[in-house]
């Protein structure tokens, strides 16, 4: 017979209840729900850890010489009972199911910060948040879920990316070696960011595995001691040692794993079975997806208008203004140094990413749009006259319109469009026929914003150059999404902004072939430009100098530097791989929703969904996806030859990045089933 249980209060007995049997040698549910209680009390980042040494033998004690933290029982942690407003489970819902607050019109409710629980009801949540399965890095599920939102570049760390990339320190390379003279001019041996020659490389924990600790978690022996039956493994299931069959999931034989490099001083997980990117990891180095929007976790599928920025960016961009803001050239204090050294490397990271030959051949602009206007205002008021012809394609953004509109209004020439088929591809062979001896220049997308089309730009260039012509490409939509080679591609021109590929707003690049460069004129007038000015003639600086008159934007220079170094760690192809899988996902999972009709349909596409739904205007979309913290474009996107020609005046336009889940795309593809559902 059942043992009856006596309640707390010693009035009565409660209904029989069966005991649990608990297995010999493990600690009792009960003092485990304690442990889970005083782990969890102590602060990601805190030296607190619980002392657990006393109790069960099964049960070891955390590192000697840290104090005890106060258990976090449910009774004083969740004085409010269930359902009431305290008592929340993500920290700004209200707790009662069906009440929530009004979206988007409290002042200041979309400012609450997304924490991972509500502190008054941890105590209860805790004994949910014991691991109970391997996450596919090898981590425990419960610090993928928490880790998150407390620290957000914790992926960082298990992308094998140092912190800060050892801010605050100094580097061996950047103390001169006995006998070695120091930087004759820029005086910059003491400064972290400063570069000195090519920048050493970022060493990973072998293994792909990261340090716990820089979550702010016990490091792998305090767990072990915590819960020592692990240490046992096949023992306890009755099993010879060495057996291999394991219930326990992630400890097994931890002593016997080689040691982490003592550059970490790290016990390794678990070893990683997966390909080197992993979109979970990632994800917390974006702090901005933590944020939430009408009381939802954002959902950002705006990347082609504009992407979010890694902590490394933020971080890198945080300690120029705080150890080298300066203006760049000829000072010679030790701050211009350091602000020129980082312009200037950050130029040269540009010329590595995108494969020019020279850094000179490298100049920054405020983005796309200047840089399209710059090639028009230079080479082409130097080159394009009267009954020349320019041609487009139908894809274009306004950017790579409008300077070119008044260029051609300006010198008498003409503007000829490249038509594309249903699917949204140009059609080469009527590209051909527009090709003569009065073609000037050809300027075309790489990648539509509008449609997501991948244009064949190579064989664009090659039949530009056949006919004399040059060749700009517009690289805005495409650089973020696949391998970029501007020499094997043999474009004259090629640009792109660096808030699209992860970096500032405010910064962009125009690469030109060296020859062209020497003979434009420049564009603007000024400052850091000039080699010599009189009354009587000014003599300019050689390229890029020329092209970059005025204090330019050192800061995001330098920033947009550091974001194309952090997409190198990534690595493209492991972000193309990724980013036309969930591409692919997603097309589907939106063919099979009534009443939607997608518009763009290329065989080659990167990651752009444009479609409009019938009974529903596109901001009407928009607006009801914003409601679940859901971000899209709704409009014309800055394209609308190319909309009209679909008889379209605005699509919605969700388009995808490397940080985005095949979740996020379901949550989004919910609200449209929704939609589609009440007409």
């Amino acid at each position: 017979m059942p043992t009856p249980i006596a309640d707390s209060t010693g009035a009565g007995a409660l209904p029989d209840v069966p005991v649990p049997v608990v297995p010999a040698g493990l600690p009792d549910p009960a003092q485990l729900a304690r442990l889970a209680n005083e782990f969890f009390s102590a602060l990601p980042g805190s030296a607190a850890a619980p002392d657990v040494s006393a109790g069960s033998g099964a049960v070891g004690g955390l590192a000697s010489g840290l104090p005890a933290a106060a258990p976090l029982l449910s009774s004083v942690s969740n004085p409010a009972p269930a359902g009431s407003p305290l008592a929340g489970p993500g920290g700004t819902g209200t707790g009662v199911p069906g009440l929530a607050p009004p979206q988007g019109y409290v002042p200041g409710a979309n400012l609450l910060p997304g924490a991972p629980t509500h502190v008054l009801s941890l105590g209860n949540r805790a004994p949910a948040m014991l691991p109970h399965a391997a996450a596919q890095d090898g981590i425990p599920d419960n610090v993928q879920a928490i880790a998150p939102a407390l620290e957000p570049r914790a992926g960082g760390a298990v992308l094998g990316v140092p912190q800060a990339n050892g801010l605050g320190t100094r580097s061996a390379a950047a103390v001169p070696a006995a006998g070695q003279a120091a930087s004759p001019f820029y005086f910059v041996d003491a400064a972290t960011f400063a570069r000195h020659g090519d920048a050493p490389g970022i060493v990973a924990p072998p293994h792909d595995l990261a340090d716990p600790r820089v979550f702010g978690l016990p490091a792998e022996s305090d767990l072990l001691d915590l819960v020592s039956w692990q240490r046992r493994g096949s023992e306890v299931q009755g099993e010879p040692a060495g057996t291999g069959q394991h219930t326990h999931y992630v400890f097994e034989n931890a002593r016997q794993r080689a040691p982490a490099d003592a550059q970490y001083g790290a016990t390794p997980l678990a070893p990683s079975a997966h390909p080197p990117f992993e979109v979970n990891a990632v994800r917390r180095d974006f702090p901005i997806l933590q944020e939430r929007v009408n009381g939802k976790q954002l959902i950002w599928f705006d990347n082609a208008a504009t992407t979010h920025k890694p902590q490394a960016v933020i971080d890198r961009l945080a300690w120029f203004y705080a150890h080298e803001n300066s203006n760049i050239h000829r000072a010679a204090h030790t701050l211009a140094g350091r602000a020129t050294d980082a312009y200037e490397e950050a130029r040269e990271t540009v010329r590595r990413f995108i494969g020019a030959s020279s850094a000179e051949e490298i100049i920054f602009v405020r983005g796309t749009t200047e840089a399209i206007n710059l090639v028009a205002k230079s080479w082409g008021v130097q080159n394009v006259g009267a009954g020349d012809e320019i041609v487009l394609s139908h894809l274009e953004h306004h950017a790579n319109i409008v300077p070119w509109q008044r260029l051609a209004s300006d010198k008498g020439a003409t503007l000829r469009v490249i038509p594309v088929d249903d699917s949204g591809q140009v059609l080469l062979e009527e590209y051909r026929k527009l090709l003569s001896d009065r073609t000037k220049i050809v300027a075309v997308t790489q990648v539509s914003n509008a449609l997501g089309t991948v244009v064949p730009v190579k064989e664009i260039v090659e039949m530009a150059h056949g006919v004399g012509a040059k060749a700009l490409v517009d690289g805005a939509q495409s650089v973020s999404h696949m391998r970029v080679d501007v020499q094997a591609m043999d474009a004259d021109f090629f640009v792109f902004s660096g808030h699209k590929i992860y970096g500032p707003t405010g910064i962009g690049v125009v690469y030109a072939k060296r020859a062209l460069l020497e003979d434009m004129p420049p564009w603007q007038g000024g400052g850091n430009m000039i080699s010599d000015v009189t009354f009587e003639r000014t003599l300019f600086q050689p390229p890029p100098g020329r092209f970059e008159a005025g204090t330019g934007n050192i800061a995001d220079a330098v920033g947009l530097g550091a974001a194309l170094d952090y997409l190198t760690r990534l690595g493209i192809e492991n972000v193309a791989r990724y980013e036309h899988d969930l591409l692919a996902y997603a097309t589907h999972a939106l063919s099979r929703i009534p009443g939607v009709r997608p518009i763009g349909t290329a065989t080659e596409k990167a990651s752009v969904l444009s479609f409009v739904m019938r009974g529903y205007s596109p901001e009407e979309v928009g607006q009801a996806l914003n409601e679940e913290g859901i971000a899209v474009r709704a409009g014309h996107h800055c394209a609308q030859p190319i909309l009209r020609r679909y008889g379209l005046e605005a699509t919605v336009r969700p388009s995808l990045a490397f940080y985005n889940t095949c979740d996020e795309v379901d949550s989004m593809m919910a609200v449209l089933r929704r939609l589609a559902a009440r007409r």
